[in-house]
């Protein structure tokens, strides 16, 4: 008997104060990188804000707080905010501007924990809108707009009254509204229109690419420091007069179907070895955005084993 006590005593042990803490942290850990992701657009600065979100529970009496997911979700928004007012402030050149990291999935999201991703996805278009907010705005309405906190938890990482905090995301929804377009629920219509447009780029049909493309349609390529920054073309026939480039891109690599933020795109490689993400925003059955992501240096940061079958 006293053998088996001694196993029950040595079992118990096992799990550590700090073990039950990392594990009620683990439980908190998507939540948290879903919120750092879409306040950063960075997927790598999303997992640093988390980590020190961690770093700063661990340092914390955790028997203080009384509700852990909100304790965090404060934690990491205050982090995401400083980051973000750091960047603000050494982004002094154009080409620091740059493309949001893209979350990328299977076409058939067959993968479960893709599938948890692409529930909360946003779209690079409304993440490309949200990088041009102040970060105190962002914040506010990241927050309060996306994840439903009240104004009175966002006041204080703000250091606003909860009226002002208010005033803030109020701010952000009235440039965030109609400056992106909305895109349609249908997977497959989505997808029937890529696939037209795989067709008319292959062809180097300007007349087709025009018939596919609304007619404010917005083109960002983001090459990294290859091609001076992000470049950005507006207009059906402006885009359309890039079927050339479309072509070679269309003809030369090989294009893998993907959702891109939950949206219909493609992954090009050559040699197995990608070359560009390509998401497209489809709304009422035309091409209303493209972003293209070519940087070489943050293509390879990208974990796309997953969408091998």
């Amino acid at each position: 008997m006293r053998q088996q006590s001694d196993v029950a005593d040595m079992r118990g042990m096992q799990v550590t104060p700090h073990d039950e803490l990392a594990s009620q942290f683990q439980g908190h850990r998507t939540h948290l990188e879903t919120v750092a992701y879409r306040m950063l657009g960075s997927l790598s600065e999303a997992e640093d804000a988390v980590q020190e979100a961690w770093l700063r529970l661990a340092r914390s009496d955790s028997g203080d707080i009384d509700n852990l997911g909100g304790w965090l979700t404060t934690v990491v928004g205050r982090v995401c905010l400083d980051m973000l007012r750091a960047r603000k402030s050494r982004r002094e050149e154009p080409l620091e501007e740059r493309l949001p990291d893209p979350v990328i999935s299977r076409a058939d999201a067959a993968d479960p924990e893709q599938e948890v991703l692409l529930a909360d996805s946003v779209g690079l278009a409304l993440l490309v809108v949200l990088e041009s907010l102040t970060p105190a705005e962002r914040l506010a309405f990241v927050l309060h707009d996306m994840f439903g906190l009240p104004f009175e938890q966002i006041a204080p990482i703000v250091d606003r009254t909860p009226v002002a905090a208010k005033k803030l995301a109020s701010r952000a929804r009235q440039r965030v509204r109609g400056a992106t377009p909305n895109p349609d629920p249908d997977l497959t219509g989505q997808r029937r229109v890529v696939d037209a447009f795989l067709a008319a780029a292959r062809g180097g049909d300007f007349d087709a690419l025009l018939a596919i493309l609304d007619p404010d349609v917005v083109l960002r390529a983001d090459g990294g420091v290859l091609t001076g920054g992000m470049k950005v073309i507006r207009g059906a026939a402006a885009v359309a007069g890039q079927a050339a480039t479309f072509q070679r891109m269309a003809t030369s690599a090989t294009t893998h179907p993907a959702l891109i933020n939950g949206l219909a795109g493609l992954v090009n490689t050559i040699d197995d070895q990608v070359i560009s993400v390509m998401n497209f925003t489809i709304s009422d059955s035309r091409i209303a955005t493209i972003d293209i992501l070519s940087d070489p240096d943050r293509l390879a940061q990208l974990n796309l084993t997953h969408l091998e079958p």
